[in-house]
């Protein structure tokens, strides 16, 4: 063996490699050795893509709207930044499909700090912030979140959808039970379906109906999650936590709250679901939300006792194995929750606006379902086909507002939902109104809708039905 340094540290690798190698040699052996106890299954062939029936289900859907002559309602590209107003192709329109509801997105202030967070700290943190990817700002902002709760610690991850899935996969494994509102977003679903834990869910805001599946569950289980959503997205309406808490008070469950519509609406200063009903928010264990709505950035968070924010930073995989959340949309998201602290008026805007478009549409003869009139308020249309048409319509009109369609709701719940924010005028929302029942008693009276489409027809343009009809 050499003497020379150099030759040392050569050594050394080779060995390293003689070790992984014969590691993996033996790995293969017995890989191969359970290989030949069984005969060989036929050579599988490739499955192509457009042999998936998720894509026979979406040229469906393009062939049929194609037939029926209705436009493509989705992936609508905006001119600029989207408020109450937005442009498109050079055209503007009242908007009322984002979730900017305090006017943070094109606050002055927002986008300065977002500027001189660029100038410091480039666009990237460039690693995870376990490794080399923590900055100042990340703290700053998530010091800020706990204080809006009133509670120990939060951590903040790169996605609001990301923060469901890690923080649930982690709290949660096959010994757990996870019981949720029926309506719950599908991000929690899936950190759910990762987790390996049990899944139960109850009627929608139906406390009564979740203690009995308490009742008949609770005993099996090592830990149990309870999930809601403040305020609902798809139908406007709040959770009942004066009710969830005293049950949990009862089963010893943990409550999980998401709070992605609630932050910057409920509350008389908007600080969520806990200050609107007035109750410590010590009481639930898990505040959850997202920083894209309210805050006009980009990320999600969870709130509560610093226990719960080391567990994880420490194990959830989609914070210790993620890059961390980029300095600029953490300095945008700091300086959102600064407005919403100093400005409560926003917060009193859009409750006005809120309610002034409820009480429009009901006026109207237009079904809004649960609707409190809050930040979401939906038209149920019914038909899908129908609701699309709605869409197309009301553009012509002005208006931006996008259909909810089958399968993200049931068939004959297909709806617009209409997404208020502070700075959306009387005028608009009279005129949005008008137009919608004006427009959608057209589609009823024409009947148009599901009928409207000869499925026969689309099945045999389906690209796998005209393929198989060729010799």
């Amino acid at each position: 063996m050499t003497d020379n340094p150099d030759g040392k540290a050569q050594d050394r690798k080779t060995g390293l490699l003689d070790q992984m190698r014969h590691a993996n040699e033996s790995s293969g052996r017995n890989r191969a050795a359970r290989m030949n106890r069984h005969p060989q299954p036929p050579v599988r062939q490739v499955t192509r893509f457009d042999e998936l029936p998720e894509y026979q289900r979406v040229m469906t859907q393009k062939i049929g709207a194609q037939m029926a002559g209705i436009g493509n309602p989705f992936y609508r590209s905006h001119d600029k930044a989207a408020g109450a107003t937005t442009v498109m192709s050079g055209r503007e329109f009242a908007n009322f499909a984002s979730y900017d509801y305090l006017a943070t997105n094109t606050d002055p202030l927002v986008n300065q700090r977002a500027k001189e967070a660029i100038d410091r700290f480039g666009i990237s943190a460039s690693a995870s912030r376990l490794v080399a990817g923590e900055r100042p700002v990340h703290v700053e902002l998530e010091h800020a979140l706990a204080k809006v709760y009133g509670v120990d610690a939060a951590v903040c991850f790169v996605s609001g959808y990301l923060t469901n899935v890690a923080a649930i996969s982690c709290l949660m494994g096959p010994q757990d039970l996870v019981i949720h509102d029926e309506f719950i977003h599908n991000s929690a679903l899936a950190g759910i379906k990762q987790s390996g834990a049990t899944r139960r869910l109850f009627k929608h805001n139906d406390v009564e109906n979740l203690e009995s599946v308490l009742k008949s569950l609770s005993s099996d289980f090592r830990r149990i999650l309870v999930i809601v959503e403040g305020v609902y997205s798809m139908d406007g309406d709040i959770a009942d936590l004066p009710a969830l808490v005293e049950l949990r008070s009862r089963y010893g469950f943990w409550l999980m709250v998401d709070e992605a519509h609630a932050l910057g609406v409920l509350g008389e200063t908007g600080r969520g679901s806990f200050e609107h009903y007035g109750i410590d928010p010590h009481d639930v264990d898990i505040w959850m939300g997202t920083l894209s709505k309210t805050t006009s950035s980009c990320g999600g968070y969870i709130a509560g006792s610093q226990a719960l924010a080391d567990v994880l930073k420490a194990e959830a995989g989609g914070f210790v194995y993620s890059v961390g959340l980029a300095p600029v949309l953490a300095a945008a998201a700091l300086t959102g929750l600064e407005i919403l602290t100093k400005e409560p008026e926003r917060t009193a805007r859009l409750r006005r606006n809120g309610a002034l478009f409820l009480k429009l549409a009901k006026e109207a003869g237009l079904d809004t379902g649960l609707a409190t009139g809050y930040s979401v308020v939906p038209v149920i249309v019914g038909d899908s086909v129908r609701a699309v048409q709605l869409s197309n319509d009301l553009l012509e009109e002005g208006v931006n507002a996008l259909p909810i369609i089958h399968p993200a709701v049931p068939e004959g719940m297909a709806r617009l939902r209409f997404f208020i924010t502070c700075n959306h005028t009387d005028e608009q929302i009279s005129h949005a109104v008008t137009v919608t029942a004006k427009r959608l008693k057209d589609l009823q009276d024409r009947n148009f809708g599901l009928g409207s489409i000869d499925f026969e027809k689309v099945m045999k343009l389906l690209p796998m039905n005209q393929m198989a009809g060729k010799p």
